[in-house]
């Protein structure tokens, strides 16, 4: 819930951000706001304690990915995310307003960071500019594959910032998309940008009671490490395997319980699709079970996971359960309305599944580290060479960097 203050502000304050009214269309209000909002990021992030590693957090959402860092002893030195409403959350969770639009900003004021994190929507490539310059023999690259796309803008922060490592996630059909044709690009490019790329396809029901399957993909700097990096997916599923009474809440309001019409619609929806053969229609959540996926369009009917009521029409989840679904603490703050809500953790990524991951690329790129500080010692052991001191004719070792 917005709350209402006045500020006095000088003149010479009042006129800059009335230019800068002027030049983005935005209110007096969103901008103070902003401002307030930034400065306030700031003064955290100075706060901070030293940590582990760094890491960014590219196309935040409310910060699914970031919480998974985190946990894993990691400090999150900058973040971006377009969605204003995301953005809220963001900050009400975190105390830091991410960054807008990703296209716009310029990839040398990124903090330096050790990991770099990205939730990236899934967009096609377009080949006719490639095609192009193939057919004239010019050769291409991650440049004219990936431009107009917000893989781009990855890559860019890639080459410019040269993480140790890196981790993207996306849904499971980015593999088939564009038949093929979209993984292949992203995938040539990032070893194109010399980094060493590993991919699985992990499934949130081993941590959370809901089928939800998401493709991962990281990569290690060949610059830094070499080839023989040997990453592995090794996740460590919960058990016992959680079920969806777990995350159901006690008091639920009545406001989520289906209305006639509704149901009824839902009903003739899916009697209508099974007369035809197909699959479509709602889906009662069994109480000992996994749900199915939990989608950003939720807020419609949630239809897909909807809970059984004794006496009553199926109820749809709360914001709460949802956050739960995702693996979310309970002290998650949820500053928006139910419909902003779903859509954010219909979005989001199930938090433990990427605690689990990032806790193995942590510990793989200090395991790397630590091998790479190794050979550096053995180097300079080797670089020891004994020469003769013309004074008395004695041989005393010399330290060769």
């Amino acid at each position: 819930m917005a709350k209402q203050i006045h500020v006095r502000l000088d003149d010479a304050v009042y006129e800059a951000i009335s230019k800068y009214n002027d030049e983005t269309n935005i209110s007096m209000q969103d901008a103070v706001s902003t401002a307030l909002m930034q400065f306030l990021t700031r003064e955290m992030r100075d706060a901070q304690p030293e940590a582990d590693f760094t890491f960014i957090d590219l196309f935040a959402g409310i910060g699914g990915m970031r919480l998974a860092y985190e946990q894993a002893g990691g400090h999150c030195v900058y973040s971006n995310e377009w969605n204003k409403y995301s953005q809220q959350t963001y900050f009400a969770n975190f105390g830091e307003q991410p960054d807008g639009d990703i296209t716009k900003v310029d990839e040398a004021s990124i903090p330096d960071h050790d990991i770099l994190v990205a939730g990236f929507p899934c967009q096609p490539f377009s080949i006719a500019g490639v095609s192009k310059k193939q057919s004239l023999g010019r050769a291409t690259g991650f440049e004219d594959k990936t431009q107009g796309t917000l893989f781009f803008d990855i890559c860019r922060i890639l080459k410019a910032k040269r993480p140790k490592a890196f981790m993207l996630e996306n849904v499971k059909n980015l593999k088939s998309h564009d038949r093929g044709r979209t993984f292949k690009v992203i995938t040539e490019a990032l070893e194109e940008l010399d980094y060493e790329v590993f991919h699985a396809v992990l499934d949130g029901q081993n941590y959370v009671p809901q089928h939800r399957e998401r493709i991962l993909i990281v990569g290690f700097d060949r610059k830094r490490y070499g080839r023989n990096i040997g990453f592995q997916f090794s996740i460590t599923p919960v058990d016992p395997k959680p079920a969806i009474k777990a995350i159901l809440e006690t008091q639920v309001d009545d406001k989520y319980t289906l209305t006639d019409k509704l149901w009824t619609y839902l009903q003739n929806y899916a009697a209508k699709h099974r007369a035809a053969g197909n699959g479509f229609g709602y889906g009662i959540a069994d109480p000992n079970g996994v749900s199915r996926t939990l989608s950003a369009r939720y807020y419609k009917d949630g239809s897909e996971i909807l809970i059984e009521q004794r006496g009553k029409n199926p109820r749809r989840l709360t914001p709460r359960e949802c956050a739960r679904l995702q693996g979310f603490p309970d002290d998650f703050i949820i500053p928006v309305s139910d419909t902003q809500a779903y859509k954010q953790f219909g979005n989001s990524v199930v938090v433990p599944l990427m605690a689990n991951v990032a806790q193995l690329v942590v510990d793989k790129m200090k395991e790397l580290d630590a091998e790479k500080k190794k050979k550096k010692q053995q180097d300079q052991r080797a670089a020891l060479i004994y020469e003769t001191d013309e004074t008395n004719g004695r041989k005393v070792a010399v330290m060769h960097e």
